[in-house]
């Protein structure tokens, strides 16, 4: 398992280092584009060099005229912010506001008194008392 502060300084570096036949920002993008299929290598990725520094090394591409890493830089970037959205429940498909005033959406919800409440999957229903409790089932 690598560790998020070794990710952190090999990005740093690939990033910083000038003696290598490709350009700092094609190893940013490089590790932006492969990072993808990994959760914990496209975390360490966000917090070494953050959406803002991949934003950046399309800048650079786009000066450098490399349309191929503008492209990868630029698809890995719509990506990752899918990947934020989707972590912060805006993911296509999750469109509460669009659903909210349909009557069999409400019934299927569970919330039919439209009580402004955040709405979710969950009813509330008597409990189920533990055995040997003398718990009421109604409480």
């Amino acid at each position: 398992m690598v560790s998020t502060t070794a990710v952190k300084r090999a990005l740093a570096a690939l990033a910083t280092r000038t003696d290598t036949a490709r350009r700092p920002y094609v190893a940013v993008i490089d590790e932006a584009d492969a990072a993808r299929s990994d959760l914990r290598r496209a975390a360490g990725f966000v917090d070494a060099i953050g959406l803002d520094g991949l934003a950046e090394a399309i800048d650079a591409a786009d000066r450098a005229d490399d349309d191929a890493a503008v492209e990868r830089g630029r698809d890995a970037l719509a990506a990752y912010r899918s990947f934020r959205r989707a972590a912060a429940g805006d993911a296509p498909g999750n469109d509460r506001e669009a659903n909210a005033g349909s009557d069999a959406d409400q019934d299927s919800i569970g919330d039919r008194d439209g009580g402004g409440a955040e709405r979710d999957h969950f009813r509330s229903g008597p409990g189920i008392p533990k055995p040997d409790t003398g718990q009421d089932a109604d409480r």
